[in-house]
């Protein structure tokens, strides 16, 4: 009698269970890759912290409002008189667009990692562009408007999209002036920051997708 047959017949059968146990294993992953981000699809993140910057360190709020976690829109305030601070601009408000490019491409592509901290994270890295209104010593505030880039990401304190994080922010801002003669004549034309906040974020259903889909009520 030919033994092969049985062997055959046996591997078929234990690649055919390994398979399946597999799928059943895939299927009832308990591992949400959206973090939450998908049950809503607006989120409002206001911050407080700290920001460095040339002279000294500053007080920094922010609110950002981002839709579908991948672009929004975002105001950040410093003040360094708060702290008794001879930070230079003495104050400045910025107000301008965020961009967030990596969560929609990962997710719906099914790259994410599945490890919260990691995707979260990389999830969350995105680039400022804005209009940045400063009051120089002896000045009075936002005479000029001038030109803000900055880059930023956060780490969560919860391994979901809402709740507590440390936001992160860094850039540089250039006054009218140096952005139209190119002259830099001190931090009040040119200035790097870095700004470490708290920020606590929340998602919001508000369909703005489907408003024009969804029947009257």
């Amino acid at each position: 009698m030919n033994e092969a047959g049985p062997q055959r017949l046996a591997l078929a059968v234990a690649l055919a269970s390994a398979t399946a146990l597999g799928d059943s294993a895939a299927r009832a992953d308990p591992v949400d890759p959206s973090y939450g981000r998908v049950e809503g699809d607006v989120t409002v993140a206001p911050g407080i912290g700290l920001a460095a910057g040339a002279r000294g360190a500053s007080l920094v709020g922010e609110l950002r409002i981002r839709y579908l976690e991948t672009a929004g829109v975002f105001a950040m305030y410093e003040d360094g008189s708060v702290v008794g601070s001879p930070a230079e601009p003495r104050r400045s408000l910025a107000l301008g667009t965020e961009v967030r490019p990596l969560f929609l491409a990962r997710y719906l592509q099914d790259l994410e990692l599945r490890r919260a901290w990691i995707d979260l994270i990389v999830d969350s890295l995105g680039l400022d562009l804005g209009a940045v209104f400063a009051q120089p010593a002896g000045e009075s505030f936002g005479e000029s408007p001038g030109l803000q880039v900055g880059l930023g990401f956060g780490v969560p304190l919860a391994i979901r999209a809402c709740g507590p994080w440390v936001g992160v922010r860094a850039g540089i801002r250039w006054s009218e002036d140096a952005l139209t003669t190119g002259r830099v004549r001190g931090a009040d034309d040119r200035s790097a920051y870095l700004a470490v906040l708290l920020v606590y974020e929340q998602l919001f259903m508000t369909h703005a997708v489907d408003v024009g889909d969804r029947r009257p009520e």
